[in-house]
Formats: C-alpha cells, sequence, structure tokens
C-alpha cells in the first residue's frame, strides 16, 4: 500500500513503476491533466518535449510541442512493443503520416507508457479521470481504449474552461474533455445532483405549508393498455387491468431515486417506493399517489456536460448562484489563482472526487502541478498521492497546504525525492542546475527568477511606510568559490534596488567571502527597529541543520497576491 498523503518529486514514469511505493491496486482514483501537445507556450508547464524520461522544468515557458526522435522512437516504443504491440503498431503508423503528425506520436508514446501503469496500479473498483482539449483527445480516447478497454468507458465530460474567445472562421473553442474510464464494471459511484431549475419546480411541484411537493396525476404510476404478467397484475388492492391499464413507472421518477431499480419486477419497484416513502395510499382514491417533498439533497442528476452560465442567478432552485458555479472557470483575478496557467478550479475536482471516491480512498494525481486535486481530496476527507517532475510544482503545493490547512495537515504528509542532506543535495544538482537553484531558493521561502540577471530567486518584506523591501538570492551549486561572488552580489543589490542579498552555496565559502559580507553594510529596518546584515552567506550544510538567514518577516512572491497583501497587513496590525 502507497504512502497515504505524499508529494513525488521526479519524473512520475519512474515513481509509478518502483512497486514498493505503487504496487499494483492500490489507489481508488486517478486524475491527471498532462500537457495537451497543444502547439503553445504556456507559463509552469513542466515537460520538455521529446524527452520522455529526462522530463526538465522550465519556470515561465513551455513550449508544449513533442518531437518524434529517436530516444521517443526507442525508448518508448520498446517498452510498449513489449506491454501492449498494438498500441506499439498504432502509434508508429502515426509517426509515418507526416510531420504534423509525427509530434502527436511522440505525445502519444509519451502518455502511453504512464497509462499503462496507472491502470496496473488501479483498484478493480477504481476510476480515471484524464483531462485533456480537443487538440488530442480523439487520440487519447483510443488509448484509453487499447489500455483500459471500450467497455470501461463511462463519460465523455465536457467542461466548459472560459468564457466566448473571438476566433475567426471557426466556432470559439472555449471547453475541454474529461475521460472517465472504470477498471471494471463494479466500480464505486456516487449518484451526485445538481439542483433543480426554480422553472421546473415551479411546473411540476406544488408549494403547501410543508414545502414543494410532487403535482402528478392519479395515474402517473400506470400506462394505457393491458399487458400479460406482473405488470396487469394488481398490487396492494389496485386492479390496473380492471381499468385498462398497466404498471407503468415513468423513467424520470426512477431517476430521481438514489437506488438502482432496473433489476426489480414492477411490483419490487412499487414495494420499494412504497417503502421509501413516496407512494401514498389513501382511502377512497382510485390509484396510489405519487407523493414526494423536495429536501436539500434533491436535484438533476448531473449530466456530462458541465458548463458554468453567467448571468444566470435566481434560476437555479434554492439557491442565488448561476448555473454549474461550482465548477466554474477561474478568472484571472479569481482569488484561488496561483500563478499556473492551466491551473483548474478546485470545485472541478471536489464534483469529480465526489462521484468516484468515498471517504478514507486514496486519490492520486501523476501529474499534480499547482496541487488542485491534492488540495480538493485533503478538503473531502481523501488520502492523496501527488507527483511531479519539478521542485517548483512541489514547493508550490506545500505551500498552498500551508495555507489552506495550516497545523490540519502539517506532518501528515511526506515528500519523496526531496534533497534531505548535503549528498542528496550535490545528487541533484549534478542532475539538473536549475533544479538545484529552484529547490535552494524555495527552501528559504523565495521565488525562482527565470531570466536571473545575477538574481536566481526574490522574496521581499514589508517596511514600515507600509512598501515592501526586495530581498534577492543567489545559488552557487558545484562553483569554485571565490570572494568575487560576494563582491558581484553586492553589485548587484545596488543595481536592484534591494535592501538584502543572500548566498546559498554548496560548498565552504572561502575566507575572503566570508570577509566582504562580514562587513557590508547593515540594513535598518524602521519597522522592526533592528539592523540585518545587508549580504549574508549560508552553505546548504548550514540550512539543512537549521541556521537559516537573519531577515526581517518575509512573504514569498511565490504566494497568490491577495492573500500575501491580506497578511502583510495583519502583520501591521499586529506590529
Amino acid at each position: 500500500m502507497p504512502m497515504s498523503n505524499a508529494l513525488f518529486y521526479g519524473d512520475n514514469l519512474v515513481w509509478l513503476k518502483d512497486h514498493k511505493y505503487f504496487p499494483d491496486e492500490s489507489v481508488d482514483f486517478i486524475y491527471l491533466d498532462p500537457p495537451f501537445n497543444s502547439k503553445a507556450d504556456y507559463n509552469l508547464i513542466f515537460n520538455e518535449p521529446g524527452k520522455l524520461n529526462k522530463s526538465q522544468a522550465q519556470i515561465k515557458a513551455f513550449d508544449d510541442t513533442w518531437n518524434w526522435d529517436s530516444e521517443a522512437s526507442g525508448i518508448a516504443l520498446n517498452e510498449l512493443a513489449h506491454n501492449k504491440p498494438q498500441i506499439a503498431e498504432f502509434i508508429s503508423w502515426l509517426s509515418r503520416q507526416g510531420k504534423p503528425q509525427e509530434s502527436t506520436a511522440a505525445y502519444l508514446s509519451m502518455m502511453a507508457i504512464r497509462l499503462i501503469e496507472l491502470k496496473r496500479i488501479l483498484k478493480t473498483t477504481g476510476s480515471i479521470y484524464l483531462h485533456c482539449d480537443p487538440t488530442a483527445s480523439h487520440y487519447l480516447k483510443i488509448l484509453m481504449d487499447m489500455i483500459f478497454g471500450s467497455k470501461c468507458f463511462r463519460s465523455e465530460i465536457v467542461w466548459r474552461r472560459t468564457a466566448s474567445h473571438g476566433k475567426s472562421k471557426r466556432f470559439a473553442p472555449i471547453h475541454d474533455v474529461i475521460l472517465f474510464y472504470t477498471r471494471t464494471k463494479n466500480y464505486k459511484w456516487a449518484y451526485l445532483k445538481k439542483p433543480y431549475m426554480k422553472s421546473h419546480v415551479e411546473k411540476y411541484f406544488v408549494k403547501d405549508e410543508k414545502g414543494w411537493r410532487t403535482n402528478y396525476y392519479g395515474n402517473v404510476l400506470t400506462g394505457s393498455g393491458l399487458r400479460g404478467g406482473e405488470s396487469g397484475k394488481p398490487w396492494m388492492g389496485f386492479d390496473p387491468s380492471a381499468k385498462g391499464r398497466h404498471w407503468a413507472i415513468p423513467g424520470e421518477i426512477i431517476e430521481e431515486i438514489d437506488e438502482d431499480l432496473s433489476s426489480l419486477g414492477q411490483h419490487q419497484k412499487l414495494d420499494r417506493l412504497y417503502e421509501l416513502g413516496y407512494i401514498k395510499i389513501v382511502e377512497g382514491q382510485v390509484w396510489p399517489i405519487y407523493e414526494r417533498y423536495i429536501t436539500p439533497t434533491d436535484g438533476q442528476n448531473i449530466p456530462d456536460i458541465w458548463a458554468y452560465q453567467p448571468y444566470t442567478n435566481g434560476t437555479v432552485f434554492g439557491t442565488n448562484n448561476c448555473i454549474d458555479e461550482d465548477i466554474r472557470w477561474l478568472s484571472p483575478q479569481d482569488k484561488e489563482r496561483l500563478g499556473y496557467q492551466t491551473q483548474k478550479p478546485v470545485g472541478l475536482l471536489e464534483r469529480i472526487i465526489k462521484a468516484s471516491c468515498k471517504k478514507g480512498g486514496v486519490v492520486l494525481d501523476p501529474f499534480c502541478g499547482c496541487g488542485t486535486t491534492v488540495d480538493a481530496a485533503q478538503k473531502l476527507n481523501r488520502h492523496w498521492l501527488g507527483i511531479d517532475v519539478t521542485w517548483l510544482a512541489i514547493d508550490l503545493v506545500e505551500r498552498r497546504l500551508k495555507a489552506t490547512y495550516g497545523s490540519k495537515v502539517a506532518g501528515q504528509y511526506k515528500v519523496h525525492g526531496k534533497p534531505y542532506d548535503v549528498a542528496s543535495a550535490e545528487a541533484l544538482a549534478k542532475k539538473s542546475k536549475k533544479e538545484f537553484e529552484i529547490w535552494a531558493v524555495t527552501s528559504i521561502g523565495a521565488a525562482p527568477r527565470e531570466h536571473d540577471g545575477g538574481v536566481d530567486g526574490i522574496l521581499g518584506f514589508v517596511e514600515q511606510d507600509k512598501k515592501t523591501r526586495t530581498i534577492i538570492v543567489q545559488i552557487k551549486g558545484g562553483d569554485a568559490l571565490n570572494p568575487g561572488m560576494v563582491r558581484d552580489l553586492i553589485g548587484t543589490v545596488k543595481k536592484e534596488g534591494a535592501a538584502i542579498g543572500l548566498l546559498i552555496t554548496l560548498k565552504e565559502p572561502t575566507a575572503g567571502m566570508m570577509k566582504l559580507a562580514v562587513h557590508s553594510e547593515l540594513y535598518k529596518s524602521e519597522l522592526f527597529n533592528k539592523e540585518f546584515p545587508s549580504i549574508q552567506i549560508r552553505t546548504v550544510a548550514e540550512l539543512f541543520n537549521g541556521k537559516g538567514f537573519d531577515l526581517p518577516p518575509t512573504q514569498s512572491p511565490l504566494k497568490n497576491a491577495q492573500l500575501a497583501k491580506e497578511q502583510a497587513q495583519q502583520l501591521l496590525q499586529e506590529i
């Protein structure tokens, strides 16, 4: 059984193949929102085109274009040929259909080998939701049919992801596709409902002193004409044949019941409706009466089109919300936004998880990004597992959890793949200099800067005048250290107009470096009435041992802007 509540840093394929953490049939629910092969640039998408097992992070930009090269055709196809030869044949054929399809073939290779592992770890009662867009959804559905089986396809959900776009010579693209498959036909399912429309209630229900009740006519439980068998036989003293009718329960009534009655005969269905209180027998009435009052949990079964409709306030029964407002797309100014361009709303994941995973189940997101799935699972009392190839994403998920749940989540999860000592930090620096820099920068609460100009990270603090001062961070991994690096940092602090400069080194700094830092100017904070060294140096070993920098209380640019502003205002009120 995998460790419940855990983040995994690194290539998801490597982690998924590790049976220690991901044994067979160990996960109840999977949601994945991978790159789409959209041929576009995105912020904070973390896969390098054409590198199936050696994904590299980009802090701000990603070219979501996949290239068919020797690595893709070799490593991926060899693995697919061993496990799923029909998929290898399909992808190989696609790669020969011209330049545009080569990229699609490379993308599908990356996805196929991961989907095979995801099926392996999914329980027989489990479900998987693959979020994609029309760019590749048709190809991905073919893959899903080949891997999970076409009989395990359940739904193609259309989710409205944005408002209308002004595109020429075609209809505006405003939706994503979510492919819903299960491992077997015996899967967990909750019959989720959305509120009735107000006009529907006013048409089919009558309001009295108890609330809104059904307004069906007397013979609603029967149909015209005689029938043989159980449908024409008397039930509870009522004989439909005597009046030229037969028992026929309308489908909309059956749909209102949170049970599967399909295997029952007509008399058994009537018995169950009577037991549940939906049928009343009133002396003197010609027919049994179907009667039910609307409860807070009543509504329409959720269909496969999920589309928030702005400006529909007041049309939904029992609320002033708009249609499908719970899964509304994120606006640019939304408080939920964390700077992730492809971020999905937490309400969308809540709806999906509620439908297919019971409380206490294990939720996995192998492309967890900024952690929306993790957030929703934590909120709904499910265990969760998240994987991402970049440290920036893992760090952002941790910050999100801390900001949202605080002490409730502290110490309740593990982070696998995270550097935990100098040796593992050195290993990360050798593997990827950029990832090491991002890890080191975020380890002190700073945010990385992509086009650094001598600045690898940045954070800030609020001063007496309520304005934010800047702290810049430089990282030196495998570099040969010398005093010139400190002089450069001093110059960068002045050039940037920063208050303080920090230097994190993997190796021990030289005596000359420490001398320059010790004799640097002091920054005096008016708000905290304290002096801080303007140039400070710490080794990775010192950070591991708990010796941090001497700084005023800081706020990271990685935090949600509105949240950071509110916390800064709170800080000023407390001082």
